[in-house]
């Protein structure tokens, strides 16, 4: 019995359905991305810090690796770097919590008594250096006598303590998930980092050729010389006015050195936090060790962002320090703490292509 053979689409049918394949293919593609980003929209800043954390170590975690390679199930080197990365922020944001849970009862109190009781004007109102008799006039009007000081406090109420106190637990439960999602998906970042840098290099060959692979190289530079030029030196700047705050007779040194070295990730923001210690040291009466404290804060803040950090930041990614420093205060202002890292790489994928689409046509082809 003859077989009869299927019929054979002719050649120009035969393309008119193969694009119209890959054209559902790529909706269909595009829909389940879009699904995706929408189903975890709640933890994508968490998945990106993680990116974040995992490219600015895989340097040293290689270098580890490399010394003692993985065994079998490959758990211990993974567990250690993500528990270090862990430790980094849990100490600082532990010492913080403990340092305000201490002050928070000698606050309230002070408030209660200055309800009941007033607050007569300190000695060191009328040794400020400006305006010191202002500052006493206002201090005597509005502190001074029980009535004055309970009609200044009346807006601290137990009833809005315990609404702040809920808002605030509230707040610090969403973010304490989101940072243990984005220290799990680190684990698994460090356990299946070169598996997935391979399929990402492979999916950007695929999709935009040699420059996509270009682009991302220097995305990944631009987050190193951020984490250098933001978190090192924020650290050394907040170790050194530490060790000023406590020279100085500042409060709580520890406490301001901390907070110096976060606010001073973000450029010329460390000036606040050395301020408000310079402050709490004039108010003790140390008006020549406020002032120098003061200058030798403005001093190192300059000497960071002027000098330390254009070299650190603009020689990993190429860029002009303007460019940077835009990148940083512009992704601040977009996307917050994420931006610090996000900005300056998105800042460094735009230089790289309009440098490539300005170059030479002979330099393209050497390229």
């Amino acid at each position: 019995m003859n077989q009869v053979s299927p019929p054979v689409a002719p050649p120009e049918l035969e393309s008119r359905r193969t694009r119209s394949q890959q054209v559902a293919r790529s909706v269909l593609g595009g829909v389940l991305v879009l699904l995706g980003l929408f189903t975890l929209r709640d933890f994508l800043p968490a998945l990106a810090w993680a990116v974040i954390f995992a490219i600015a170590t895989w340097p040293l975690y290689g270098r580890a690796k490399r010394r003692w390679p993985p065994g079998r199930h490959n758990l211990l080197l993974p567990l250690l770097f993500t528990a270090m990365i862990a430790l980094v922020f849990l100490i600082p944001i532990s010492l913080i919590a403990f340092e305000a849970a201490r002050e928070a009862q000698g606050v309230l109190a002070w408030v209660e008594h200055a309800r009941q009781a007033g607050v007569p004007v300190p000695g060191w109102v009328h040794r400020l250096p400006i305006e010191s008799d202002a500052a006493a006039s206002w201090w005597q009007q509005h502190l001074a006598t029980p009535d004055d000081a309970s009609d200044l406090f009346a807006s601290i109420r137990a009833g809005g303590n315990l609404r702040m106190t809920r808002q605030l637990g509230s707040q610090v439960a969403h973010r304490s998930t989101l940072f243990a999602f984005s220290i799990i998906t680190l684990f698994f970042l460090f356990r299946e980092g070169e598996a997935v840098i391979g399929q990402m290099l492979v999916a950007s060959r695929r999709a935009f050729g040699a420059r996509g692979e270009r682009i991302g190289r220097q995305m990944v530079a631009s987050v190193h010389g951020t984490v250098d030029g933001l978190v090192l030196v924020g650290l050394g700047e907040g170790l050194l006015l530490g060790i000023a705050y406590a020279i100085a007779g500042a409060p709580h040194p520890t406490l301001f050195g901390v907070l110096t070295a976060v606010a001073a990730m973000i450029p010329f923001c460390a000036v606040l936090a050395i301020g408000l210690a310079s402050a709490l040291v004039l108010a003790q009466g140390s008006t020549a060790a406020a002032i120098v404290l003061f200058v030798f804060g403005m001093v190192v803040v300059f000497a960071s962002d002027h000098f330390v950090r254009p070299v650190l930041i603009g020689g990993a990614t190429k860029l002009p320090f303007l460019w940077v420093l835009l990148g940083i205060l512009g992704g601040v202002e977009a996307w917050g703490l994420l931006g610090l890292f996000l900005g300056p790489a998105i800042m460094a994928a735009l230089i790289l292509l309009w440098r490539e689409w300005t170059a030479p046509a002979a330099e393209l082809q050497e390229a």
